[in-house]
């Protein structure tokens, strides 16, 4: 009887162990998604003062990756890429750090600030419930998906921090 329930519980421990290795893969499987910073970006219509409402479609083997993903792409776009004018009441936002090599400058900054859990996070929200519209989830090949996710990232408070990192010049610095 002991040895049974010794038997037990070994095997309930590799279960248990094998559910946290799966869950670590899969993190790590949406960071390499991620990583090359693959994704795009438009405006979805007007939010708040301070703020962009913003579309980020964001490209993963798994819809679930890219889903997690879009909020720091949404951040990530808004920091190096900005977008372009539409329609909605949208205009041109350029991008808050155009020169990549400011980048390169600061980079353990940015890897800290972009890692999982990271600083982003304050500057990004769902602008929805979580759910994805039909239209976008879209499989652009046998492999890969394109979620669209609308997300509202506070681009005034994105600044002020990026301008107190010594990143970007602070608007009232002058020319």
């Amino acid at each position: 009887m002991k040895q049974k329930l010794k038997h037990y519980f070994l095997l309930v421990c590799l279960i248990g162990f094998g559910f946290n290795a799966n869950a670590q893969w899969k993190k790590n499987k949406a960071n390499e998604d991620t990583k090359i910073w693959r994704y795009d970006i438009e405006c979805q219509g007007i939010a708040k003062k301070g703020a962009k409402l913003v579309k980020v479609w964001s490209y993963s083997k798994n819809p679930k990756h890219a889903i997690a993903q879009a909020m720091k792409n949404a951040v990530h776009g808004i920091v190096f890429k900005g977008y372009g004018g539409g329609g909605q009441g949208c205009t041109t936002f350029n991008a808050l750090v155009p020169d990549f090599d400011i980048a390169k400058e600061h980079e353990a900054f940015f890897d800290a600030f972009f890692e999982d859990g990271g600083e982003y996070l304050k500057y990004v929200t769902a602008a929805t419930d979580g759910s994805i519209a039909p239209g976008d989830r879209l499989k652009i090949s046998k492999r890969e998906y394109k979620i669209g996710v609308i997300v509202t990232v506070q681009t005034d408070q994105l600044r002020k921090r990026l301008e107190k990192e010594g990143i970007v010049r602070a608007l009232t610095s002058g020319f």
